[in-house]
């Protein structure tokens, strides 16, 4: 049985104060009833993780960043690395958001050494993939998507794999307000299950996590949740505001 899982991507939102006044007023509503058959994580920016870790340590809620970069230390100027990560008491870290790969040039083969080198340093990543808008009117959503997720993936073995959450965001929904109805978000889930069976056999690809991003929010989660294949969000506007975020960690699936 996976274990859901629903992680908020602030982007590039919340100066320190801020960040520590949302995660207080988080800590505050999620505690309260806290069900311990999910998992919940946030993913501020690089400035607010170090003053958040003591807040988040004994608490419900994991920490996770945004990005990192694939080497321990070096002339990487603006980079991060995964040493830096752990040491402020990271577990999650977000590799491959189209963001990263739109507006700062990332390729499929920067993104799998992110991803083999967050492994290795027992870091989870969470692998972002999906299609743009004229991919998937092209009907190309499907090939682009298990594209992205083999390349993500090279050179991991079966027990590495088990070690990964991905998640499944269309470029067209981050954002924008719209949501691939919670049928399309299932097939392409299936669709990305398959291909990890075939990959890394089937009992492999069971107990990976694949979550759904793209304008999650309050009124859809619960019927996004009922799919077989929808293991959790990557939540981005929605994780920025606490009872909005609140609420998609509540979720109840509806019956599917």
């Amino acid at each position: 049985m996976r274990t859901p899982l629903l992680a908020g991507n602030w982007k590039m939102h919340k100066t320190v104060a801020e960040a520590v006044e949302l995660v207080e007023a988080l800590l505050q509503s999620i505690e309260q009833g806290y069900s311990t058959d999910r998992e919940v994580v946030i993913c501020p920016p690089f400035t607010a993780l170090y003053p958040l870790a003591p807040l988040l340590a004994e608490s419900v809620i994991a920490l996770g960043a945004q990005n990192m970069y694939p080497a321990d230390q070096g002339a990487f100027t603006g980079e991060i690395s995964p040493l830096m990560l752990k040491e402020v008491g990271c577990r999650y870290v977000i590799l491959g958001h189209s963001e990263r790969r739109q507006l700062f040039g990332e390729s499929d083969t920067l993104i799998n050494r992110k991803v083999r080198a967050a492994v290795g340093h027992g870091l989870t990543p969470i692998l972002c993939v999906g299609e743009t808008k004229p991919q998937r009117d092209a009907g190309q959503a499907e090939t682009v998507t298990l594209a992205q997720l083999r390349a993500g993936l090279e050179g991991l073995s079966a027990e590495q794999l088990r070690g990964v959450v991905v998640a499944y965001e269309p470029v067209w929904a981050i954002g924008t307000g719209d949501t691939a109805t919670p049928a399309d978000a299932q097939a392409m889930h299936a669709a990305i299950r398959a291909a990890l069976a075939e990959g890394w056999g089937a009992t492999v690809a069971e107990a990976v996590r694949v979550l759904y991003g793209g304008s999650v929010k309050p009124d859809n989660i619960d019927a996004l949740m009922a799919q077989p294949d929808i293991d959790g969000a990557l939540v981005g506007g929605a994780s920025l505001v606490a009872d909005q975020f609140v609420r998609i960690v509540n979720f109840e699936a509806l019956s599917a």
